[in-house]
């Protein structure tokens, strides 16, 4: 399928059909309320000729005994209806919502594991949408309207057959009315169908709306917006409902003509029915159990016309499930993964070059070649749009070069298994990312098993440790979505813990530390020089402190390299780097304690 996820899709029911494949683990249950099914529209059919004997050999034959034994016989087609009943509603519900969970877990695993490009030209809103709603409404039909469906088609036929048993006449007289009964449920099921698809769309906007705005709930009231979120979220609920009032008006309409309509072709049958009592042509019971029938069929058609929008809307839900199951990722697994050097944990990056998908035209990195040996600190610095963090989601395969190669340990990324390329990679974001669940779960979240004995130290070395034992629950302490409660240097040590407890053979900083004060900064940079030699590390680097801690810096501009080397070498040698350092670092004074970036080699350099 293509990255961008087509919201017109076809209503066809038979689009229902993949959905199949969710209920093969469970055919003992289905046989079981398959038979139930059949049971209970039988023992509804037979009740007909329960009623003609009650009223032709009980009734009018005014035998008390007659009576009572029809009475009883009638009354053991209603247990075992009951029954049936019970047995059928159990299963058919079970199936439903094991069906929608086991539907819920398939698209979440695969979708998990799709390329990240795909969730930038997919919204996430309409995706959790489909996920959530399009299962829970396939949760519904399974789990109901294919059971009423089934039921009341198995009734239709049946009851038919019996009217045409009890009555030949009386029946084509209803055969004759069924072209009058199916025409608007045609004419009017058509517009029920796209009003449906119409009005599940416009519920989408509003999930979307409610989301992003509750998400970013401190944008948008550090900026006195919520006015403007009110109206425009008023303005897409009532939208979405002037859609579905419109969808409400038209299948009411629909339900309202199938019942008049079925309403007059019985008052016809039973005018000619009772005429036909009166000449002695039938009986009383028979005219009686033609009548049941006749409500029956009515009954059923009534029924299916109602849950056939319901199983319309279910394909299309299930049509946009399989769609998610079906997206293929871009990044394609090696039948034979090669796995990672034992000990070498360079990195090699071979005249890579990039785009990105939704913008082809737009060169990202062109020709970058580098070789970072074991061990060794490099610091990439470049302005905006240089291609420094593309550079890191192509370290971690989120991403294949379009031309070139990237190697660690001499093993090409994509010939290794995307499990084992992440596993050796420890990323530390310049915005970081937690989840709700308490502080030991996000600081274990690349190891979930980790003791914590080693939780606190990844936490000591990340100058964490001291912060999280003041607080009440300690590892324990429950943090809200997106790390709520806990201030931006929190949030960023906390990341850096997680980083540093998976061990990682490359480290990754996405400038961890800009949100940390002087004291937090220098402890984590103490810890990083720790960490040098026994894993090889990049940083995006923004600091004076972070470059000069660095072994190499490299200079990006426009998605190429154009100068590498230490930071007083670039400082003669490369303009933009004694540029940038001018405008990023300020004349801060350097590690060393000797020259300033506003030194006059600054000048002599520029």
């Amino acid at each position: 399928m293509d990255d961008g996820l087509d919201r017109e899709k076809s209503r066809d029911i038979r689009k229902l059909s993949p959905a199949l494949r969710f209920l093969r683990p469970y055919l003992g249950r289905v046989i079981t309320a398959s038979v139930a099914l059949v049971v209970t529209a039988s023992v509804t059919l037979s009740l007909g000729q329960g009623l003609r004997m009650v009223v032709d050999r009980g009734i009018f034959s005014g035998s008390e005994t007659v009576l009572a034994e029809s009475v009883v016989l009638l009354g053991l087609l209603v247990v075992l209806l009951t029954a049936g009943t019970f047995v059928r509603y159990y299963f058919v519900s079970w199936i439903g919502e094991r069906v929608s969970a086991d539907l819920r877990q398939a698209v979440f695993a695969h979708l998990v594991r799709l390329h990240p490009g795909f969730f930038e030209v997919n919204r996430p809103t309409e995706i959790q949408s489909r996920i959530t709603t399009d299962t829970t409404l396939l949760q519904t039909v399974i789990g109901s309207s294919v059971s009423i469906a089934l039921r009341n088609a198995l009734m239709f036929v049946g009851g038919l057959v019996l009217l045409f048993v009890t009555n030949v006449k009386l029946s084509l007289i209803v055969i004759a009315c069924v072209p009058v009964v199916v025409a608007p449920i045609v004419l009017f099921g058509r517009r029920v169908r796209n009003l449906s698809r119409s009005s599940q769309d416009r519920l989408a906007d509003v999930g979307s709306q409610a989301g992003e705005s509750l998400r970013n709930i401190k944008v948008v009231q550090s900026f006195n917006h919520e006015p403007l979120d009110i109206t425009q979220f008023d303005a897409r609920v009532n939208v979405a409902f002037d859609v579905a009032v419109h969808r409400i008006r038209q299948r009411a309409v629909l339900i309202t003509l199938v019942m008049l309509l079925v309403m007059a072709a019985i008052g016809v049958m039973v005018w000619v029915g009772g005429m036909d009592v009166r000449s002695g042509a039938i009986t009383t019971g028979e005219l009686t159990a033609f009548i049941f029938y006749a409500f029956i069929v009515a009954g059923s058609v009534g029924a299916i016309s109602e849950v056939y929008t319901d199983l319309q809307r279910a394909a299309g839900a299930t049509e946009r499930l399989v769609e998610l199951l079906d997206a293929k990722s871009v990044l394609v697994e090696p039948a034979a993964p090669v796995p990672p050097a034992a000990h070498d944990f360079s990195l090699t990056l071979d005249s890579v070059g990039f785009v990105y998908p939704t913008r082809p035209d737009a060169i990202v990195l062109r020709n970058v070649s580098l070789a970072i040996a074991p061990g060794e600190m490099v610091a990439l610095v470049g302005p905006s749009g240089a291609g420094k963090s593309t550079l890191f989601d192509l370290l971690q395969r989120f991403h294949d070069p379009v031309s070139g190669s990237i190697a660690l340990g001499g093993v090409d990324l994509r010939a290794m298994s995307l499990a084992d390329v992440r596993a050796a990679m420890g990323y530390v974001p310049q915005e970081p990312v937690l989840f709700h669940g308490t502080i030991g779960d996000n600081v274990r979240y690349g190891r979930p098993d980790a003791q914590d004995v080693a939780v606190w130290e990844a936490l000591r070395q990340a100058s964490a440790d001291v912060f999280v034992r003041e607080l009440p629950d300690g590892l324990d302490t429950v943090l809200g979505e997106g790390g709520a409660g806990l201030s931006g240097g929190q949030k960023q040590r906390l990341a850096v813990a997680r980083a540093l407890l998976t061990k990682p053979r490359i480290l990754l900083l996405d400038e961890a530390t800009s949100a940390l004060d002087a004291d937090s900064e220098r402890a984590i940079r103490e810890s990083v020089e720790r960490l040098k030699g026994s894993c090889t590390i990049l940083v995006i680097a923004h600091r004076l402190s972070t470059v000069r801690q660095a072994d190499r810096i490299v200079v990006l501009e426009s998605g190429a390299v154009v100068a590498s080397g230490t930071h007083n070498e670039l400082l003669r040698a490369s303009p933009l780097y004694a540029r940038f350092s001018g405008i990023q670092f300020g004349g801060q004074p350097t590690a060393d304690g000797g020259q300033t970036i506003d030194d006059p080699l600054v000048a002599d350099a520029r």
